[in-house]
């Protein structure tokens, strides 16, 4: 069962990673008509969506090879998406035009990368440190 935690958290991570590389990368390139479909979508979120992306992607296969810099790469998108964060509520502040769906949904992404980032922790770390 233990051998499983790691290919199971891969698998979600790479969903996860995929989903938004997709979303992020069809609002960035104005693919399949979804720029149009988001409405005022923040441009600084767009990118650190697609930043984060690519950090997933590489953090899943970080967890099939319980590689100890997955959780760094994990949470380095978490301090990415924070600073997009940040940068969403400046541009409320100043009058931007923007969604409410993308407060919910950035929290929401902040929140699951730190999910993921804690157990890469805990089942990568925690791991290597018992075989050594």
């Amino acid at each position: 069962m233990k051998k499983a935690i790691p290919y199971l958290l891969a698998i979600l991570l790479a969903t996860f990673g995929l989903l938004t590389l997709f979303l992020s990368s069809s609002v960035i390139f104005d693919l399949f008509g979804i720029r149009a479909k988001e409405g005022d979508y923040v441009l600084i979120v767009v990118w650190s969506n697609f930043i984060s992306s690519l950090l997933y992607l590489s953090a899943a296969y970080g967890f099939l090879k319980s590689k100890k810099w997955t959780a760094l790469l994990l949470g380095i998108s978490v301090v990415v998406l924070i600073a997009a964060f940040l940068g969403l509520r400046i541009h409320i502040n100043s009058g931007g035009l923007y969604e409410t769906k993308t407060i919910g949904a950035m929290i929401f992404r902040i929140i699951v990368s730190l999910i993921f980032t804690v157990l890469a922790y805990f089942t990568i770390s925690k791991n290597q440190k018992n075989v050594s």
